[in-house]
């Protein structure tokens, strides 16, 4: 039994290997691969695994050994489900592993936002402290969190943590969600529509999973809602955010700042034109890339393997 692993770097850039996997049968390992090589490395490849790279009708049949595709992350919009489907191959995914990790990111970026650490820890090693007439100085406004409102848009399992998060911190919680069902029991606490948070939250974070229906939906309208102290963080799906419209918004300083693990197109491209906007934080797509949660990553990856040669379904999408 063959197993190819098309884009194995990000999970395994030599710190996560791939052992156990080795263990259930033929294993082929790709740092990367591009589109026009993928149906050449798959022939005669039962189990596919798969985290960005697109798997295409013409990909599932001209693999007609093909019995699963292992997406090695939670969305699985890279895979033609429909053609897996009829073609009767099994699609999973992992659908919790980097739930802290995650969370924990939104509030890296947030503090860097309203405390700005990085900012003064330069100042003082070039020499501005030593020469302050005082024995404090800051180089900008410092923002405390505690009785602010953080505003969740998508509140699933990494909705949720960032609000139990924002919670200790002494935050409110707003939250909007296609299906909103059983609220948190802390409080303040309150669902609202997506207007509601962007005109009252002091701080936004995006959490819902991107669909032909809202690429681009935070736009210029919603933008402008937008309290002009209030941060907006996006460690979802770039396409979320019209790009020209946010970088107007910050060149306008309609909001305090914008940070963002994710793009529309990655890697960025160098003419993105967040690049030229004021006040954004841009990190390139890390906030699932601890180690532990690359490890539950692989962990979950290998029993969904194992699952399906046992003939039984486990995280099954398609």
């Amino acid at each position: 039994m063959k197993m190819v692993v098309l884009d194995g770097y990000t999970l395994n850039p030599g710190d996560n290997p791939w052992d156990r996997l080795c263990e259930l049968g033929e294993l082929a390992v790709y740092e990367r691969s591009a589109d026009a090589e993928v149906i050449g490395r798959c022939q005669g490849a039962e189990i596919i695994l798969t985290n960005k790279v697109r798997i295409t009708e013409e990909v599932i049949t001209n693999t007609p050994s093909l019995g699963m595709i292992a997406v090695t992350a939670t969305g699985y919009d890279c895979v033609d489900t429909k053609a897996a489907s009829d073609s009767n191959v099994m699609v999973c995914n992992v659908p919790v592993y980097g739930t802290d990790s995650v969370a924990q990111m939104v509030f890296a970026l947030l503090l860097e936002m309203t405390r700005q650490p990085a900012l003064h820890d330069e100042a003082v090693k070039e020499g501005e402290w030593f020469k302050q007439p005082d024995w404090s100085f800051w180089k900008t406004p410092l923002v405390e969190l505690t009785g602010k409102t953080m505003g969740v848009i998508g509140f699933g399992r990494i909705g949720r943590r960032v609000g139990q998060l924002a919670r200790a911190f002494g935050m409110s919680v707003l939250a909007n969600d296609i299906n909103p069902h059983s609220p948190p029991e802390y409080q303040p606490f309150a669902w609202a529509s997506v207007e509601e948070i962007f005109m009252q939250a002091d701080v936004i974070s995006l959490h819902a999973f991107q669909t032909p229906d809202n690429v681009g939906f935070i736009n210029r309208r919603l933008l402008k809602m937008m309290k002009k102290s209030a941060f907006l963080i996006n460690t979802s799906r770039g396409g979320l955010i019209n790009e020209t419209d946010l970088t107007e918004a910050l060149n306008q300083n309609w909001l305090a700042g914008a940070a963002l693990d994710v793009v529309s197109k990655e890697p960025i491209n160098k003419d993105n034109p967040l690049l030229s906007a004021k006040n954004i934080i841009l990190t390139p797509h890390i906030s699932w890339a601890t180690k532990e949660a690359r490890k539950r990553l692989m962990d979950t990856t290998i029993e969904n393997i194992k699952a399906y040669l046992a003939g039984h379904n486990q995280n099954v999408v398609t």
